[in-house]
């Protein structure tokens, strides 16, 4: 179960890193490139992906 979270905790960072980049427009080729709401979700997926890896850490370290 903790891999698990930590995995999916990473592929929320990586999703959200590029949604950001996507929304600031550094990234072309997709409807995604240049508009607001993707630079503003992506860093919000990126922190859910990092609270999910430190809770994941933390679990482990407890149990």
């Amino acid at each position: 179960m903790r891999s698990g979270l930590i995995v999916a905790g990473l592929v929320l960072v990586a999703i959200g890193c590029v949604f950001t980049v996507q929304g600031l427009g550094y990234l072309a080729g997709s409807p995604m490139t240049g508009v607001t709401l993707w630079a503003i979700v992506g860093p919000i997926l990126a922190v859910v992906g990092i609270v999910l890896i430190v809770g994941a850490v933390r679990r482990g370290r407890s149990g």
